[in-house]
């Protein structure tokens, strides 16, 4: 293991989807659960990072309330970031079930000596599937105070290493790893 910490973001209100995805059942499990024990693969201790309320629990993973409830993923994002120490932390968006403990482990590996390390394949940035240090804390927390809530608002203020398409088709098309469950036309996932 790493000594990273992981965090399943499942803090959405699931508008599009019009029920909670996070509960949506894939072979045999909940998308919580496929969450947490991808994370479980590559890190020592796992949370899954919500809204207010405690529909989460009973998943075997500590919950991290959002401290900005409202504010969107950055939020989440930011509270995941004030749980880290020395160690990186390994961010997992609940709704994008094919993302391979491998990737996982590789983003891991990826961020030493920088401050993040993102998926950026050619279809844009995944900042939801992605290895965050310390060192993005105050940025995000700045960002948030100034009113800004893109994923990506924070990037100019740290070292962010970027993994092309290139880097990540070893793991299976980009299309498809990072293919989101947002309405439920994307339901059930193929």
């Amino acid at each position: 293991m790493t000594g990273a910490l992981g965090f399943v973001l499942a803090g959405g209100a699931s508008r599009r989807m019009g029920r909670d995805k996070a509960q949506l059942e894939w072979q045999g499990r909940s998308l919580l659960d496929h969450a947490l024990e991808r994370l479980r693969g590559a890190c020592d201790e796992v949370f899954v990072l919500c809204g207010p309320g405690s529909r989460y629990e009973g998943h075997g993973a500590p919950l991290l309330l959002d401290a900005q409830p409202g504010q969107g993923p950055l939020a989440g994002l930011l509270a995941g970031l004030e749980r880290l120490d020395r160690r990186p932390g390994l961010f997992l968006a609940v709704d994008v079930p094919r993302v391979p403990v491998e990737l996982l482990a590789f983003l891991l590996a990826a961020v030493e000596g920088h401050d993040a390390a993102v998926p950026v394949p050619a279809a844009g940035p995944e900042p939801l599937v992605a290895a965050y240090t310390r060192a993005c804390l105050e940025p995000v927390r700045r960002r948030l105070a100034a009113g800004e809530r893109r994923l990506t608002c924070f990037w100019p203020d740290v070292d962010v290493r970027r993994l092309g398409e290139g880097e990540l088709r070893r793991f299976g098309p980009p299309e498809l790893v990072f293919a989101n469950l947002n309405a439920p036309g994307d339901w059930p996932p193929a």
